[in-house]
């Protein structure tokens, strides 16, 4: 009964997500495509007709293109779980490595193949949407050499990584206990912990180049800001983005003293210096405002709370045969657990996304403010404006799909707020 009922809730779940997805979606391009043919009045004299039909274009792209996968990621969802695909890969994997190799063997080869299968499925997906969405609107600069080897040092790090620290969980899960997931959850938040050390000097180098910033009056100027904020960082770097795409970013990575200050070579490119100063502002106002540790809590705690709901989940035959998988007599089932709950959570935990997005736009605003405070507030609008142009972000979005999905503000909230600030 139990089982039956976790099948209904969980294809119920799955089909409402899906709905909520696809009524959003449909009501941001209603409401892109009746807006395209005018550029908003707040606008009209920065933005171009033809930069905010071209957003528009790219908006409504994205959108289309994202109900496709929106749908095909729901079948696949469904045919892992209630379906049987999950049963039927643990099924063979169980009668092929477990005997031969043990237990430990076949949990970590049953997650490196569910990985392998699912990265497949979404692999079309993915290169239609550099190949030809971000290439028709002119933001792709990947060429079929660069995703291949991409995709061979992203494996190349998932085996060095990935797998060691799933055979820690997987040890920890059968080794320690019925709590084992409170010292599942203190290795992973170790592990997090010290990736945000080790990536920036070790794991994105092996995507990207970084070099200090060459401009000695800009970084004068950025070193200015940051002594300002009382913010110290181990360099200043110039990433080659233009390597993959026209996009523009800037960002902070690591942790400590590993703090690095990241700029993307379109940024530069396109920003003056004031404008590059005042975003920069911008990020910092994360750093003064504690955004990062705030959402780092976050995340600690609801991935505590996850471990523990799936600690006491594990344990239920129901909780494996209500979501289409016979559970193991003869060999554990941390593995299959972990995958199931996985699969199973998030079309349980997608009302939530509003919450978090809500959270994150605040924090923008008040990054916001704090950048007119260091730096020139007209600098930083005429920054925004500048990179929603420059990356087609429409300037018309549907208010309800903002609330569900937006983890920044709209151009129109964002620059009113600046107004205020005496931008």
């Amino acid at each position: 009964m139990q089982a039956l009922l976790l099948s209904l809730l969980f294809a119920a779940a799955l089909l409402a997500s899906m709905g909520v997805k696809f009524w959003l979606a449909s009501r941001q391009m209603r409401h892109v495509a009746a807006h395209r043919d005018e550029v908003p009045a707040d606008f009209a004299s920065t933005v171009t007709l033809t930069a905010h039909q071209r957003a528009a274009d790219y908006t409504l792209a994205k959108g289309r293109f994202g109900l496709l996968s929106t749908a095909f990621s729901t079948l696949v969802l469904l045919g892992w779980t209630l379906l049987g695909g999950l049963d039927a890969l643990n099924g063979w994997l169980l009668e092929a490595v477990q005997p031969r190799w043990g237990d430990m063997a076949y949990q970590l080869s049953l997650l490196v193949a569910f990985a392998l299968v699912a990265g497949a499925l979404d692999l079309p997906f993915d290169l239609y949407n550099t190949f030809r969405i971000e290439q028709r609107f002119g933001f792709n600069r990947m060429t079929w050499r660069m995703v291949l080897g991409d995709m061979l040092k992203g494996l190349a790090v998932a085996a060095v990584i990935g797998l060691p620290l799933a055979a820690l969980i997987l040890w920890i899960m059968g080794a320690t206990g019925s709590l084992w997931w409170l010292w599942a959850w203190a290795a992973w938040t170790g592990f997090q912990l010290l990736l945000l050390v080790l990536y920036p000097t070790l794991i994105a180098p092996l995507f990207n180049k970084f070099e200090p910033l060459p401009d000695e009056s800009l970084k004068a100027r950025v070193q200015s800001l940051m002594q300002r904020c009382g913010f110290a960082a181990k360099g200043l770097y110039v990433m080659d983005g233009s390597r993959r795409s026209a996009h523009a970013n800037a960002y902070f990575t690591g942790l400590g003293a590993a703090k690095r200050v990241v700029f993307f070579d379109t940024l530069l490119s396109k920003l003056s210096p004031g404008e590059v100063e005042a975003v920069l502002a911008h990020e910092l106002g994360h750093f003064k405002h504690r955004h990062v540790q705030k959402r780092m809590a976050v995340m600690f705690g609801l991935s505590l709370a996850g471990l523990a709901l799936l600690g006491w989940l594990s344990q239920q035959a129901w909780f494996y045969t209500g979501l289409g998988v016979q559970p193991n007599l003869g060999a554990p089932n941390d593995a299959l657990a972990l995958l199931l709950f996985l699969l199973a959570l998030p079309p349980f935990t997608f009302l939530l996304a509003p919450l978090t997005a809500r959270s994150s736009r605040k924090h923008e605003f008040e990054a916001d403010a704090y950048a007119c405070a260091q730096a020139n507030g007209r600098d930083l609008a005429s920054a925004l404006l500048k990179l929603h142009e420059d990356n087609a972000s429409t300037l018309t979005p549907d208010p309800v799909y903002v609330r569900f999905y937006y983890s920044h503000p709209p151009a129109t909230e964002r620059l009113a707020a600046l107004r205020l600030h005496g931008a």
